[in-house]
């Protein structure tokens, strides 16, 4: 096929082989004996998809998002960007369902729409998920207690916890984000809860609050003081930016699904519930919290990412409930913990999805017996030392540059997702092929890749908006704002014009590759063995329930 031939062409360039599979999924070559094995749970894919969409950003980011957009602000922003997460995730569950392969969305950019686009979506995702401040905000929540031991020691403890999650494999890490992600359902679950209480008057002061916060000091916050509709727009644009960064990780299952065990049934099962989540943890949680605290209150102003400044901590305070900031802040420190864990995970599964597509040097793709690519483990865990810039004074600043600058990356990752599903759909209508026949399909395709698409170059474009209000530049959010949004298209065109790449033409698409494999990896899942695994398929068929209504 003339698609192989671009492919072949591409990876001779370069001297390297991948781990390519013939039309039966059968190996024709690769570095090692040994590659990624299906060891994630139904229950670790459907935690990892839960995990990825709850973290520090809701538990205490909203706090500038409530002071910046109002109460109503606030709502619209978390609600729109959550429709753009909903239409990425289901236009990913899509293609990841029927071709769950190692390297994931970076494999599927080869496939069907141009090496090169995966060579520029690869080392971004790379990028997206090795340069992170997880373990620093570790520490940040660490200090909420003590500030009596140096800040070296903690960071080398944060280290040392995530690596050794991750070099014992995908199933303890399945294990721990299963545990992790637990955590931080069940907190935000009960925070929800218990902010309901308070506002009805429920808690020990017995101030029944309802929509009064709405009413004074209003629905909509104006920006930095702007008056008018511009200054609501602005504000409501802020919380929109916001919210991008704290939905930033829901893609991760898709890494995941190269070694999930029986992917066509638990992949599907996971994207349909997505919206489940979006709506109750995101949706209602900053409903709640625009409902409890008025959008002046002073306290919002972040300065440290402790449980401190978070909007449900201010209003259980007010209410005149003691001792639930230990609490809280314990619970944001396993959701670092979790993200740090996450972040490892997902960087060294991407350099070795690089490495299989020949656009990173093979020895990404060395494995241990057990399917451990240790190699990609270590290298990407060798990034996690910067976390040591927490110990100097005004590091902080540094951190949330390389914040802003990874969560652009997110954004472009799913830009490089929808832009991939628009060309599979293509190829699909080309081919012939049904999409009613693949695992997971849903009718709001291709609009929903188009929105994706859109909406997530639009929020790159203006994500550093505010460095050109009058009198308000700043050389450095400039540079961090939009020095990854550059760097792409850059890194897509250079290697289209260094190794000759062209996009694959719809009708030469590869559909059928590893097909036969991922189908001898499908089984019906057993019957629960005990009272636990009993209730784990309760909940799934609950949450399915939910999904058919």
């Amino acid at each position: 096929m003339h698609a192989e031939k671009i492919t072949a062409a591409y990876h001779t360039k370069r001297g390297e082989f991948s781990d390519v599979s013939d039309h039966d999924g059968e190996s024709i070559q690769g570095p090692s004996r040994h590659t990624l094995q299906r060891k994630l749970k139904n229950r670790h894919i459907s935690m990892i998809s839960i995990g990825g969409v709850i973290g520090t950003g809701l538990f205490v980011g909203t706090a500038d998002s409530l002071a910046n957009g109002g109460p109503v602000g606030l709502l619209l922003g978390y609600t729109v960007m959550g429709s753009i997460v909903y239409c990425v995730m289901i236009t990913l569950g899509e293609m990841v369902a029927y071709l769950p392969i190692p390297g994931g969305h970076i494999k599927l950019a080869e496939r069907f729409v141009d090496p090169a686009f995966s060579f520029a979506m690869g080392w971004n995702y790379w990028f997206n998920w090795s340069i992170t401040s997880e373990i620093s905000a570790a520490v940040v929540l660490i200090n909420f207690w003590t500030h009596s031991v140096n800040n070296s020691v903690w960071v080398v403890m944060c280290i040392a916890v995530v690596l050794t999650i991750n070099m014992f494999g995908a199933s303890a890490y399945g294990e721990a984000e299963f545990i992790f992600a637990s955590i931080k359902v069940i907190t935000i679950t009960s925070l929800i809860i218990l902010g309901i209480v308070i506002d009805l008057g429920g808690g020990p002061n017995h101030d029944r609050i309802g929509f009064r916060y709405w009413k004074n000091p209003g629905p909509f916050a104006q920006y930095d003081g702007i008056e008018g509709v511009t200054g609501r727009f602005l504000g409501w644009w802020a919380v929109l930016t916001q919210a991008a960064f704290s939905f930033i990780g829901t893609e991760i299952v898709a890494i995941a699904a190269g070694e999930a065990k029986n992917p066509r049934r638990t992949l599907p099962k996971a994207i349909r519930r997505v919206y489940i989540r979006i709506l109750l943890f995101y949706v209602g949680g900053t409903f709640v919290i625009g409902l409890l605290v008025p959008s002046n209150n002073p306290n919002l102003q972040l300065t440290n990412a402790t449980a401190a400044k978070s909007p449900f901590v201010i209003a259980i305070e007010t209410a005149g409930i003691k001792s639930f900031p230990s609490l809280i802040n314990a619970c944001l420190l396993t959701s670092a913990w979790s993200a740090s864990s996450s972040d490892l995970y997902t960087a060294s599964r991407a350099v070795y999805g690089l490495a299989a597509s020949g656009n990173a040097p093979k020895y990404f793709l060395k494995t241990t017996r057990n399917g451990l690519p240790y190699v990609a483990v270590l290298f990407s865990a060798a990034f996690s030392l910067l976390a040591f810039m927490a110990i100097s004074t005004g590091a902080g600043s540094v951190f949330i540059w390389l914040t802003n600058m990874t969560a652009i990356a997110g954004l472009l990752t799913w830009f490089g997702i929808s832009v991939t599903y628009l060309r599979f759909y293509k190829g699909m209508q080309v081919q012939g092929i049904d999409r009613k026949t693949l695992p997971y399909y849903t009718n709001l395709q291709p609009y929903a890749a188009w929105w994706g698409a859109t909406s997530t170059v639009v929020i790159c474009l203006l994500s550093g908006w505010n460095v050109f209000l009058k009198g308000k530049w700043n050389t450095a959010t400039f540079i961090t704002n939009y020095s990854v949004f550059i760097a792409y298209p850059i890194m897509y065109y250079g290697a289209r014009f260094y190794y000759g790449t062209k996009p694959v033409a719809a009708k030469d698409m590869d559909f059928k590759s590893d097909i036969a494999g991922i189908v001898a990896d499908s089984y019906e899942e057993p019957a629960p063995k005990n009272k636990m695994e009993a209730f784990w398929q309760w909940l799934v068929s609950i949450a399915t329930l939910l999904d058919d209504l």
